[in-house]
């Protein structure tokens, strides 16, 4: 199963294939990855996100592309898994969303927006889920300074009752 949808995904969508340690992953362009995520979903059984999540490759050796979007896939009956990568460079990070091909995508998104500023094209609530809505910054990103740019002063205090 996993070596069609390879190849599908190669010829039909001009996927760069490389291999590590026995886990295959494909590099798909931006304007391809809807489409062929539902062939893989539809035609070649991966039935399960498992994860969607995202590397920031600045200053990273060697390194062409600013963020690498990175879709984990598994198909529940056949236990196979693919990796699909999209490479993302400012100032266009939009891709689409795969929320309506797999509805758990909807959180795992809304974390890669929040943690990494990367926009899903179609998301149906795309907005902060582990910072306050104020924060103007995406603190995974590299240049985002460990310290923080002092944002924690303009949220306002929680108090906790007594117990």
């Amino acid at each position: 199963m996993t070596a069609a949808a390879v190849d599908h995904l190669v010829q039909a969508h001009g996927g760069v294939v490389s291999e590590f340690r026995g886990q295959t992953r494909v590099t798909l362009d931006a304007a391809s990855l809807y489409a062929a995520m539902q062939s893989l979903r539809d035609e070649h059984g991966f039935d399960l996100l498992v994860d969607v999540t995202c590397v920031d490759y600045l200053n990273y050796r060697g390194a062409r592309d600013r963020f690498g979007l990175v879709y984990l896939l598994a198909g529940a009956e056949s236990a196979k898994r693919l990796t699909i990568r999209v490479m993302l460079n400012e100032p266009d990070l939009t891709v689409a969303s795969v929320t309506p091909l797999w509805a758990g995508a909807n959180w795992m998104e809304r974390e890669v927006w929040d943690m990494f500023g990367i926009v899903f094209a179609g998301h149906p609530d795309l907005r902060r889920v582990l910072l306050p809505e104020e924060f103007t910054a995406h603190p995974l990103r590299k240049d985002y300074p460990l310290q923080g740019r002092g944002e924690r002063h303009n949220f306002p205090v929680i108090t906790r009752g007594e117990a």
